[in-house]
């Protein structure tokens, strides 16, 4: 398959996907991490409706419990698409809205180099889906090629049909994460497969919370690898994640395999290699 390049105008744009639990959450905050360790800008969106990314990154639960969703904010749904509650729900929406200014008005700052937005989720999603808060959140993840930031990341809701074509308009990577159950392995697949027709050419599998070799074969196969993806890393299972829990990035800091592994994904992810992560032992 091919690994895909990454384009110089926009940066490195990842999309992070896959069956519900498997850790794409903690995938996003761990890469944003590094990604603003190495001086880049990043900008980390939580586009899955159960808004964990904030407290995983490192804000207080306090203060992560009052961020507003974009796509919860009644004032600017009603600004940008004209919908609202007292608009009949035959009337006119704003199919393609102005958000350039949304980044600067709900991005919250996360420590040194990275910011956080906060989507949120929808009603309705996929191909012809014409809710306002579909809409909305469409029309961001298009503007975010045009954004200035060397790094955006977006973690997803499962499965990369909630934003279809939207994905495929700005995205140069996906990451789709599982661990070695054959249920998360079918996903994982499936969402590889659509994020080629979608036209993502670097698709990178990661097997998650892997214990043993057999935990590989399984997720992979005897061959050692899975036609759809164009690379895989196998990040082991660390139980310094559980107890970091819900932040998680301080683990950035450690020389734990786990760690190392993420760093060889975010390599891969910005084209700096093409390999097979160290396998389990």
């Amino acid at each position: 398959m091919p690994t895909g390049t990454r384009s110089k105008e926009r940066g490195i744009r990842v999309v992070i996907t896959g069956k519900g639990g498997m850790g794409k959450t903690t995938l996003a905050a761990l890469l944003a991490r590094l990604f603003a360790q190495e001086g880049k800008r990043v900008l980390a969106i939580d586009g899955d409706p159960q808004q964990n990314l904030a407290a995983t990154i490192g804000i207080p639960k306090a203060e992560a419990e009052r961020i507003v969703p974009v796509s919860e904010s009644t004032a600017y749904l009603r600004e940008k698409t004209g919908a609202g509650a007292d608009v009949s729900p035959g009337g006119l929406l704003t199919l393609n809205p102005d958000v350039s200014d949304v980044v600067d008005r709900f991005s919250v700052p996360v420590g040194r180099n990275v910011r956080l937005l906060v989507m949120g989720g929808v009603k309705e999603a996929g191909g012809g889906c014409l809710c306002p808060e579909y809409t909305l959140l469409a029309a961001i993840l298009r503007h975010l090629q045009l954004l200035e930031d060397e790094v955006i990341i977006l973690d997803t809701a499962a499965g990369l049909e909630h934003f279809g074509r939207a994905v495929a308009e700005g995205f140069t990577c996906a990451v789709v994460v599982t661990d070695h159950s054959y249920n998360a392995v079918s996903v994982a697949r499936k969402s590889a497969v659509l994020a080629h027709q979608l036209g993502i050419g670097n698709v990178i599998l990661v097997i998650n919370r892997a214990e043993a070799k057999n935990d590989i074969h399984n997720a992979c196969g005897s061959e050692g690898g899975v036609a759809e993806f164009s690379q895989t890393i196998v990040l082991p299972f660390d139980p310094g994640v559980s107890r970091a829990d819900p932040a998680v990035t301080p683990l950035v800091d450690s020389d734990s395999a786990f760690i190392r592994n993420i760093e060889t994904l975010a390599a891969a992810i910005a084209g700096r290699c093409e390999s097979w992560s160290p396998p389990v032992r």
